[in-house]
């Protein structure tokens, strides 16, 4: 992300599409801290719960190798201690070594995911430019990096110093111990530092995580043009979609009129409401609005009603009420069942239609 943007108008959260886009440009908000906490506290561990393995097997080693010493070593048998040896070393870290693997893996998952992408490698000539590394000397991400290695620097210490200073007195007793006891106490107290050192550090670590956080939501800020730029493109241009609303409406109404030949009677207000009913008692539960309109819409079904020979009767409460409350394929509401099946029979006797 470049350092040297203008954050100053940038006031409005990144949309998902942005986010997506910057994901997939290999941009994520990760703490490479919090990855090697993780590895190393799994490792102190691990050696917590591996040790007496670890101890018992390098033991095992050293009597194979020391109890077979002679001054007459062949080259074969150089090799074969050799070998042994190595094999030896890799049965007591490989638990280790995988413990490290799967930590390191799940702690860079558990930040961001599941992310491939080769954008950071496609050269950019941005990073060798002498203003913009200057820039990002002197960023405000460069100076807090610049604050959390020497706190590291100084919180490690600390905790190293504190471990070893209330383990002092066992420091200065080792040589009451037979050698066996005094390498198994040095054992313990570098694994009590570098345990309490990871643990400061895993603290550390989920701190530089929030500001990464942070950061990387500042950083993918967007501008009020920018977001009703990304609305366009997402919702496609006003015009274009007012051309197609307009068009919509064009195949409705012609559909709408279409069906008006088909209707039983024509209800106006006189001229400004007209509101084509259709029944057939086979097919519906009760009559239907075929089609409606006002003014020019109300005028075409007129005429078109008086074009097939469809009764038309002006009935100024009934076509305002038919209007308000039914939209086209609507059932006649109850309220106004009465009211229609009188005119429906009125329309009926004069066409001499039977009703149903």
């Amino acid at each position: 992300m470049a350092e040297n943007q203008d954050f100053g108008e940038r006031t409005e959260q990144a949309t998902p599409r942005k986010r997506q886009e910057v994901r997939e440009r290999g941009q994520v908000a990760r703490s490479a801290d919090l990855a090697t906490a993780c590895v190393l506290l799994g490792i102190f561990i691990s050696l917590w719960l591996f040790g007496n393995v670890v101890y018992n097997n390098l033991q095992h080693l050293n009597r194979t190798v020391l109890g077979n010493i002679s001054a007459t070593f062949t080259r074969d048998e150089v090799w074969f201690y050799a070998l042994a040896g190595l094999l030896m070393c890799l049965k007591v870290m490989l638990p280790i070594i995988l413990v490290a693997f799967v930590l390191a893996f799940l702690a860079n998952v558990i930040q961001v995911g599941w992310v491939f992408s080769t954008q950071p490698l496609i050269p950019d000539l941005n990073r060798i430019n002498p203003v913009s590394g200057f820039k990002r000397i002197f960023s405000l991400r460069s100076l807090v990096r610049l604050f959390m290695s020497i706190t590291k620097i100084t919180v490690v210490s600390a905790v190293l110093v504190a471990t070893i200073w209330s383990q002092i007195g066992v420091l200065f007793s080792l040589f009451q111990f037979s050698v066996n006891e005094a390498f198994l106490t040095g054992c313990r107290i570098v694994w009590l530092m570098g345990l309490q050192a990871s643990l400061a550090l895993l603290v550390l670590a989920v701190l530089d995580y929030l500001y990464q956080r942070w950061q990387f939501e500042r950083e993918i800020r967007m501008t009020k043009q920018e977001l009703k730029d990304e609305l366009k493109k997402m919702e496609g241009d006003p015009k274009i979609k007012e051309r197609r609303r307009m068009l919509q409406r064009q195949l409705a109404l012609q559909r709408m009129m279409a069906a008006v030949p088909k209707a039983d009677v024509v209800v106006t207000n006189p001229t400004e409401i007209a509101v084509a009913l259709g029944y057939d008692d086979l097919k519906m539960e009760a009559p239907t609005v075929i089609a409606k309109g006002k003014e020019y819409v109300a005028e075409r079904i007129r005429r078109i009603a008086k074009e097939n020979g469809i009764p038309i009767v002006e009935k100024r409460p009934l076509a305002q009420a038919l209007f308000k409350m039914c939209e086209v394929g609507d059932t006649v509401p109850p309220d106004l069942y009465q009211a229609v099946a009188e005119l429906l029979a009125y329309v009926y006797e004069l066409s001499g239609k039977r009703a149903g």
